[in-house]
């Protein structure tokens, strides 16, 4: 396997983990038996909660444009040394994305993003080269 297919593999592990711990941080805010519930009345989740479901839904947007950009350098075989650094970069930046949100580290929660985005934005660009 290619290094940029590793990192997209572990950025999908990661969402796994941010879909978990969120999960864990929700079921404690609004209680097992809404939890189990069809949610028909939405609740708006607050602190630590909320902000593993924003950090959550942030890397799931995320992870779709590094997926494509991960897919078309892999397919177009177009892998570098500077992709694979690249891709290191996106993996590194959205592990420390989270726990900047949830303690909220601002300004560095958006910076960590910025690494992560342009990282992503580098990949694609490398595709088109």
């Amino acid at each position: 396997m290619t290094p940029e297919l590793t990192a997209l593999t572990l950025a999908a592990l990661l969402q796994v983990v941010h879909f978990v711990a969120y999960s864990v941080a929700a079921q404690r805010q609004v209680g097992s038996k809404y939890a189990a519930s069809p949610r028909d009345k939405p609740i708006h989740l607050t602190g630590t909660a909320g902000r593993l479901q924003r950090a959550m839904n942030n890397h799931f947007e995320g992870l779709i444009l590094f997926g494509i950009a991960v897919m078309v350098i892999t397919y177009s075989g177009q892998n570098t040394d500077k992709t694979a650094i690249a891709c290191a970069a996106y993996l590194i930046a959205r592990v420390l994305y989270v726990p900047a949100y949830v303690i909220g580290l601002a300004p560095w929660r958006s910076i960590i993003w910025m690494v992560g985005f342009g990282a992503t934005v580098y990949l694609l660009i490398a595709a088109l080269m």
